[in-house]
């Protein structure tokens, strides 16, 4: 298939325009990776009777009700589990998680943590806009350390958990981290998150212009995108040219991290099935 088509059939074909326009802040990158996603699949899935996406509690997790695929919006943090529940209900279905930093890696970090080990067949995007900014603000476990947030008036503490490290890990075998800038290199990477027949992880970099970017002063939706065109460097470019730590400190390393080829859970759970019933 053709690496894009026209906006208005992309929308018409995938989404549900009766649910538009979607309820998300002027400037927010959700909408950016939601269209991406549903690119990768226009391009990549022949039977989309067969798409089922889940989403847990979020502004991410809004995407499950503007795309027109089977969708599940879940409770808070439970979004792999119920993907798990229907990965193995029916393997043959092609099951997308979008998820955001919160719901995924605080209330759903032992979710996470264990699809991951147990490289199930699901595609996961997170979409990370280093805030809660559903419910107020909060930081979450990717919030930048001394970045500001309405639970971090005098500066967040904590340090933040590399989705990317802790995905590696914890035993996902495709790991990428795109954002809402380069958006044709995160159409690929996400198709090839849905080629991979074990878990899939793609940490989408998206923008809270709205609570993350006016806490820190961080400037409007298109200053916080000129900072990630600046700062962004291909992973594949960092290795080539052997850059240390300290050349990349400040950075943002994004592209792909790992693709590897291991045994996929719902395939070896088939094959006790089959090994009982003789």
């Amino acid at each position: 298939m053709a690496d894009t088509i026209l906006a208005s059939d992309l929308i018409k074909k995938n989404l549900r325009v009766d649910k538009l326009p979607h309820i998300w802040c002027p400037g927010c990158g959700h909408g950016i990776l939601m269209r991406a996603v549903a690119q990768a699949i226009e391009n990549t899935v022949a039977d989309k009777n067969k798409v089922c996406i889940v989403s847990g509690i979020g502004c991410s997790s809004r995407a499950a009700g503007y795309m027109n695929f089977n969708t599940l919006h879940t409770t808070h943090g439970r979004a792999l589990a119920f993907a798990t529940g229907i990965k193995l209900a029916n393997p043959e279905l092609t099951v997308i998680v979008i998820t955001g930093d919160g719901d995924a890696t605080a209330i759903g970090g032992n979710h996470f943590i264990h699809a991951a080990r147990r490289n199930i067949g699901i595609t996961t995007i997170v979409f990370n806009n280093s805030i809660y900014g559903m419910t107020g603000g909060q930081y979450s476990p990717l919030t930048p350390t001394n970045d500001f947030a309405t639970t971090a008036p005098y500066g967040n503490i904590d340090r933040p958990f590399d989705i990317i490290k802790l995905a590696d890990a914890a035993g996902a075998t495709y790991v990428a981290r795109i954002t809402t800038y380069h958006v044709k290199e995160a159409v690929k990477l996400i198709e090839k998150g849905l080629a991979n027949k074990g878990f899939s992880v793609i940490e989408g970099i998206s923008a809270c212009p709205t609570y993350y970017g006016r806490k820190n002063k961080k400037g409007d939706a298109v200053e916080i995108m000129k900072w990630v065109k600046d700062h962004a460097v291909d992973v594949k470019k960092a290795r080539a040219e052997n850059m240390t730590t300290e050349n990349l400190r400040g950075k943002l390393i994004i592209g792909e991290f790992k693709n590897t080829v291991e045994s996929e859970y719902t395939y070896e759970y088939q094959k006790i099935v089959d090994r009982i019933r003789g």
